[in-house]
């Protein structure tokens, strides 16, 4: 594979990566959007017309039609979760607030993290950012922030890093292609 072929390569994923970003705020901004509609102009329910302010609880199940689950939201020792679940009972989107920080997490159709944004400053993934997985629930894509500095990293299907792209601080960015083996195939500058 030639570096053209490679580069056009990282700017289809890169692309993808961008329209999986836009997808995200779109919906966080519809979802937003949707509750100030409701809380602005729907008519009160019958709880909070008697008076009541406040709903207690540690757990809220929500079922379809057929009695299934199709949402839970909670509290554990680490922190609000609320997920969403498919027609078939498998987790499909996880918000969360842990000891980490906050995260979002979209899985697949067989229950298996697929994307990963997250904001956390310490655990396993130690930098903000984004993070897509493949099949084999290996990182293929990432985008994060390590000490105020943005990079890019492509990865193989084997999780090891392919491409990466990097703001270099006082040294603008750089680009580096790697082997299989992690030795350093091309850069620049």
């Amino acid at each position: 594979m030639t570096t053209d072929e490679r580069m056009e390569k990282m700017e289809g994923q890169l692309a993808r990566v961008k329209w999986v970003n836009r997808c995200l705020i779109a919906c966080i901004v519809l979802s937003l959007g949707v509750w100030f509609i409701l809380k602005t102009f729907a008519t009160e329910t019958a709880w909070a017309q008697s008076g009541v302010k406040e709903i207690r609880a540690k757990k809220f199940v929500l079922e379809d039609g057929k009695g299934k689950t199709r949402a839970l939201l909670g509290v554990d020792e680490d922190g609000p979760k609320l997920y969403l679940l498919d027609e078939n009972g498998k987790y499909r989107v996880l918000v969360a607030v842990g000891k980490e920080g906050p995260g979002l997490c979209l899985f697949d159709e067989r229950g298996e993290l697929a994307v990963l944004l997250t904001v956390r400053k310490e655990g396993a993934m130690k930098a903000p950012g984004l993070w897509l997985y493949d099949e084999k629930r290996e990182t293929r894509v990432g985008l994060g922030v390590v000490k105020n500095e943005a990079g890019i990293t492509l990865s193989d299907e084997n999780g090891k890093n392919r491409v990466v792209l990097a703001q270099v601080k006082d040294k603008g960015g750089g680009l580096v292609l790697l082997d299989e083996n992690g030795k350093l195939i091309w850069s620049a500058p």
